[in-house]
């Protein structure tokens, strides 16, 4: 009985690291950038890859770096990361509807590995998700995501520029690559990416918030319309 539990659960943990895989080649490119314009800012090896370590979320990271570059202070750094990684309160709480009922020590230990990427994986698997299935697609995510940093910062100027600058799209080519198979399935993600793509852009160039406030502010606007207008033609298919 144990060692079926047992290989159920390695089961679900390789599985997850194979849904992994497209995450973790994607992260090689802007790990590597990552950490080249770590080098750049002036930072070592070890708290390149301590940032990549305790921190995990690239977009904060990135910021960051400009943040140090201007020589702006620790409070200001750690209170600008955190609005715009605030839409993870979002993600973590609409996962915590698909995964099966666990340890809470589990789910604080992989909620940390929550990314856009690995939240987009982990919502669109059918079914629910399992304790292992998480820790394997972030164990293979956040391996790449630390290994590549490192190395982005090692190799340093050794690339050519034209190469260094391409790489700065690879994650947005990827998160397009991930959320493309669950549009043509679902009708309702496209309306919904679409509608949330629109009220980010209306904010983003009215400047009416920060970026973080923004992908939260149309996240939530967008859930609610196309949610609204779900709900009306469901009650007129029923009438």
């Amino acid at each position: 009985m144990a060692t079926t539990a047992f290989l159920r659960k390695q089961s679900h943990f390789s599985e997850g690291i194979t849904a992994g895989l497209s995450i973790a080649i994607g992260y090689m490119p802007v790990a590597i950038t990552f950490g080249l314009l770590a080098s750049d800012t002036g930072l070592t090896l070890s708290e390149t890859v301590l940032m990549s370590i305790f921190v995990f979320a690239g977009a904060a990271q990135y910021i960051s770096l400009s943040l140090i570059a201007a020589g702006t202070g620790v409070f200001e750094i750690i209170f600008t990361t955190f609005i715009v990684n605030i839409r993870h309160f979002l993600m973590s709480a609409s996962l915590n509807e698909k995964v099966e009922e666990d340890s809470l020590w589990k789910k604080a230990l992989y909620s940390f590995g929550i990314t856009d990427e690995t939240f987009s994986v982990a919502s669109v698997k059918e079914g629910h998700v399992s304790a292992g299935y998480m820790f394997g697609l972030i164990f293979i995510s956040y391996s790449s995501w630390t290994v590549f940093s490192g190395v982005g910062h090692l190799i340093g100027e050794s690339l050519p520029e034209t190469l260094q600058e391409s790489m700065s799209v690879a994650l947005y080519a990827m998160f397009i690559g991930l959320l493309v198979p669950s549009m043509k399935k679902h009708r309702k993600v496209v309306l919904l990416a679409s509608a949330a793509a629109v009220i980010h852009s209306f904010i983003y160039l009215t400047g009416l918030m920060s970026t973080g406030w923004a992908i939260v502010v149309s996240t939530l606007l967008s859930a609610v319309l196309i949610e609204l207008i779900y709900s009306k033609e469901e009650k007129q298919n029923d009438q």
